[in-house]
């Protein structure tokens, strides 16, 4: 079967602040949709990516690669996660998707088939 990346997208200039309490419950509803899609044999995997700025690596004219810090939260966006699932196309892999939290607390989904050759 096919799989499809949902890359997670999220605007750092209008992340809500939210209550410990808020944040739990958020974090909640993301375990149980990640819950379902698994007992749904739908997940393969997924994870949340740490807030450091992490690092971005770019092959110089010289063929040297640069290595820098980034991408930093005065980005317009940043990825904060990602799921691989499975489903038989794009169609399906977007039902799957719009089920996903991360629409309702503002953010957007890239979905992206997996090319395994």
């Amino acid at each position: 079967m096919p799989k499809f990346m949902l890359l997670l997208h999220s605007s750092p200039a209008h992340r809500p602040e939210l209550s410990p309490g808020d944040m739990a419950s958020m974090i909640q509803e993301y375990r149980n949709w990640s819950d379902r899609l698994r007992a749904e044999g739908k997940l393969v995997v997924a994870d949340k990516l740490t807030n450091d700025p992490g690092k971005v690596l770019q092959s110089g004219k010289d063929g040297a690669v640069a290595v820098t810090d980034g991408p930093f939260a005065e980005s317009k966006e940043v990825i904060g996660g990602y799921y691989c699932i499975e489903a038989a196309d794009y169609a399906a892999a977007v039902e799957i998707a719009k089920g996903s939290p991360h629409l309702k607390f503002g953010g957007s989904i890239e979905l992206r088939k997996v090319d395994f050759t």
